[in-house]
């Protein structure tokens, strides 16, 4: 297949595009227009769409010969405080720009046949211990509030393309993201739990989502929503301990809420206290078979390959 990607550069974006190439796909970037064309970390494409989000797609009819699109665009909800301003610009990263791609698509005499759209699974927001699967209601907070419109600005197309969307937990490498950025507090001793640390952390391997996207991309059969974590969630005591293990440090001090709030405000509940015990349930009923369902096994062997 030829698969459009939004958010090509980023953590998901880079790997996919190696994964997906290497499967013997053709993936083309949606890059923004101040990005130089053929311009990449991950080997030569065969062309590039200009896409802008505020905009959408320079020349739309470029998407007729794509067979599919995976929608992974979107400002980074951890890069500043949560001011009103940069709520809307979260927001509009993910909603505004997805309705205009959409309605661009909609249009066309040949849209892609398959849809394959990013979302969190802070779409359900704290849920506490209560194992949570698809069906489980969204939330009405901000992130949740974020999560449902950004799959609900993809309705237009359903009608036209399979749709399905991948509710990403916390996605772990070494190469980038948050593991990245807190492994050498615990090379230094700093890491240490979070408030209580009692709050579930549902993560999955960066192999492991790229694996299950295209799964999802592959399968004429998937649609729909899909929680893409691993089977094994762990409290942030749990992950915070085997983590200090994996680089053969003891734990840190406990950083208490309060200090977190003050530092993070919002963003320190929504992000790092928020407890959400997420089953892939969909996943495993499909006999999606994960290669990193234990986070102690996979920590160690990715900060030992880190070195």
């Amino acid at each position: 297949m030829k698969i459009a990607i939004s958010g090509a550069s980023g953590l998901v974006g880079t790997a996919l595009t190696i994964s997906l190439r290497n499967a013997g796909h053709v993936p083309v970037r949606l890059v923004r227009p101040a990005k130089t064309a053929k311009e990449t970390t991950t080997g030569a494409i065969d062309e590039d769409i200009v896409w802008d989000p505020s905009t959408g797609v320079r020349d739309p009819q470029q998407m007729e010969s794509v067979d599919a699109i995976v929608h992974l665009a979107g400002r980074s909800i951890a890069s500043s405080r949560w001011t009103d301003a940069e709520k809307k610009r979260i927001r509009d990263s993910r909603v505004a720009a997805t309705r205009r791609l959409v309605q661009q698509l909609v249009e066309l005499n040949r849209p892609p046949a398959v849809f394959m759209g990013a979302s969190a699974i802070g779409i359900y927001g704290d849920t506490g211990d209560k194992i949570v699967e698809e069906d489980h209601p969204s939330n009405d907070d901000f992130l949740a509030s974020v999560a449902r419109d950004w799959e609900e600005a993809v309705d237009p197309l359903r009608s036209q393309a399979r749709v399905a969307h991948a509710r990403l937990g916390i996605v772990l490498s070494s190469r980038g993201g948050a593991l990245a950025k807190v492994l050498p507090l615990f090379r230094w001793m700093f890491g240490g739990r979070l408030g209580a640390g009692t709050q579930y952390w549902s993560w999955i391997a960066l192999e492991d989502c790229v694996r299950a996207i295209v799964w999802m991309l592959e399968n004429e059969t998937a649609s729909g929503p899909y929680n893409v974590v691993a089977p094994q969630p762990v409290t942030n005591a749990e992950f915070t301990r085997q983590l200090a293990k994996a680089v053969h440090r003891p734990v840190g001090l406990p950083v208490p809420k309060f200090a977190l709030r003050i530092a993070m405000g919002e963003m320190a509940d929504a992000l790092l206290l928020c407890s959400c015990r997420v089953r892939p349930s969909r996943l495993l009923a499909s006999g999606f078979q994960f290669n990193h369902s234990t986070l102690q096994h996979w920590l160690e062997a990715e900060v030992a390959r880190k070195g």
